[in-house]
């Protein structure tokens, strides 16, 4: 026991002397994070709740607001719990109902994605290197993309 609160306290003092240090250079987002967190600590939120609260918190003046593709997540996830679907059969679920109009059709960025997977398969990359040429891809239309993949269409 006295182990953990010695652990604690070393912590929070390296935390905090560090927190000195940077506090003259923090970023708008950091800024952000640490208002956040003193306002879940103060409300002594835990776990989910204050999951859901840092959440909300760190989206700032767009509190509330879902993007398109964030509502779909959130419908398709309810859905999956409501069935108490796990592992494969939850995966293959929302991968389903993600989908465009929840049907076999693809949306544009999954066409995308499959696209890239694609030609980074075909050049046999590995590591950085596919993770910086799916990066890459996925940002260049496919104009882009053909000249990027050695003229490749």
């Amino acid at each position: 026991m006295h182990i953990r609160i010695w652990t604690t306290v070393a912590t929070m003092s390296a935390f905090l002397c560090a927190g000195q240090a940077l506090a003259q250079g923090l970023t708008q987002q950091q800024e952000r994070m640490k208002s956040c967190n003193a306002d879940a600590s103060a409300k002594g939120l835990k776990g989910d709740e204050r999951q859901s609260f840092m959440s909300q918190c760190l989206k700032g003046d767009e509190e509330g607001k879902l993007t398109a593709q964030q509502e779909k997540m959130k419908t398709c996830n309810a859905s999956a719990s409501e069935k108490q679907l796990k592992g494969d059969e939850r995966r293959q679920f929302m991968s389903q109902c993600l989908r465009k109009d929840g049907g076999e059709e693809l949306t544009a960025q999954q066409e995308k994605m499959k696209s890239c997977n694609r030609e980074a398969s075909d050049k046999k990359l590995k590591g950085d290197t596919r993770r910086s040429f799916m990066s890459d891809c996925l940002r260049a239309d496919k104009s882009d993309r053909t000249s990027a993949a050695g003229g490749r269409k």
